[in-house]
């Protein structure tokens, strides 16, 4: 079928959305890391980065010295690091899966973008999401690829041929598996609830917010949200979960043996994974870009409006990117045996019952109340 002028301009435009949002996203999740470490320096009573510059910008009276006061430079400095530094190929790996590990890691959570809706926009009287692809199995699809990321941790350290790095990937392997399915039923009363007459499907990242125009699901499904978020904080890895890169007996996991760009592009796709995990809460508990609870919705259905919504949907995913970061330089690291305890012992035991119940409670609810 030939494209018509209209058809090849849509193509045109949704190319340029695309590479906005990912690069939006991009720089979102490479100021993460800034964030991380100023946070940690708050926390620790120091300054943190405050010394990269660029020269002709440091010299703009005020504003110059207040961007270097901050380290808004300092992503910039540590990008150049990873780029220019040498790189050395250590000769006891399996050299090509040592390379493809690192864009295994990469690659999952940038597709996982694509279906994340972080606002809406009124066309010809009908709300639509703001999203690079609105498919009625988005959850679906965030949940499947974004644990594909394993696939690079556990080729790095089986590629690295390294003891340290190899125990990381099945530490790794086994805690994925152990918190997937947790959080898998976690998720469950959310689809349940979202997948009501008159919706495009539970698994619809847009049903799922519109399911919270009046009620975000954090304060009626308490339960699956703590379970979400506990699995969340062990899937991206971060403290007091990091039991794939401890380095207090592991060194660095499966990124040991790696140097330069190549554990720059591990080091970036932990911050990308916290961004997704921290939008993908937001969207599931936080009421989306809904106001707030018991809060009719103030925007207006004109452009105005949808960047209403984006801007309120990015401060809720800053929060918990925030809350994050907090975590990590508040709790301590948890023992392996207590990582796996936590996992089987205690959450998948409590999402089995909370699904159970609320398996039971929605359709009464839907009955007489919704």
């Amino acid at each position: 079928m030939l494209l018509t002028d209209n058809m090849w301009l849509q193509l045109l435009l949704d190319l340029v959305f695309a590479g906005v949002v990912l690069g939006v996203i991009m720089g979102i999740a490479g100021y993460t890391v800034l964030a991380e470490r100023k946070v940690a320096s708050w926390i620790q009573e120091r300054p943190g980065p405050n010394r990269a510059s660029i020269p002709f910008i440091v010299a703009i009276p005020v504003i110059g010295r207040f961007l270097q006061r901050i380290g808004f430079f300092q992503l910039i400095a540590d990008g150049a690091k990873f780029l220019f530094k040498e790189e050395p190929t250590p000769r006891h790996t399996h050299r090509f899966y040592y390379v493809l590990a690192p864009m295994l890691a990469l690659i999952p959570p940038v597709i996982v973008i694509s279906v994340l809706p972080f606002g809406v926009w009124w066309y010809e009287g009908q709300v639509r999401p703001l999203a690079i692809a609105n498919v009625d199995i988005g959850l679906l699809l965030v949940l499947a690829i974004g644990s594909l990321g394993l696939y690079g941790s556990v080729l790095g350290g089986w590629a690295s041929n390294n003891k340290f790095s190899y125990m990381g990937a099945i530490r790794a392997g086994a805690q994925l598996i152990s918190y997937e399915l947790a959080m898998g039923l976690a998720v469950l009363p959310v689809v349940i609830w979202a997948a009501m007459p008159g919706t495009t499907g539970g698994l619809n990242m847009m049903s799922i917010v519109e399911s919270q125009g009046t009620l975000w699901n954090v304060i009626w499904q308490p339960v699956a949200a703590l379970v979400f978020l506990v699995a969340l904080f062990a899937e991206t890895g971060r403290l007091p979960f990091d039991m794939v890169e401890s380095e207090t007996d592991l060194v660095s996991g499966p990124s040991t043996e790696y140097g330069a760009f190549k554990f720059g592009l591990f080091y970036f796709a932990e911050y990308i994974n916290l961004v997704i995990g921290s939008a993908l809460f937001t969207l599931l508990f936080l009421g989306g870009w809904n106001f707030l609870p018991f809060v009719p919705a103030p925007w207006p259905e004109n452009f105005f409006g949808s960047v209403c919504t984006v801007v309120w949907f990015t401060l809720k995913t800053f929060g918990m990117i925030f809350f994050f970061l907090w975590m990590r330089w508040t709790l301590p690291r948890f023992r392996y045996d207590q990582v796996m305890r936590i996992g089987w012992g205690m959450l998948v035991p409590l999402a089995v019952v909370n699904l159970i119940a609320y398996a039971l409670i929605i359709p009464l609810v839907d009955k007489f109340l919704k």
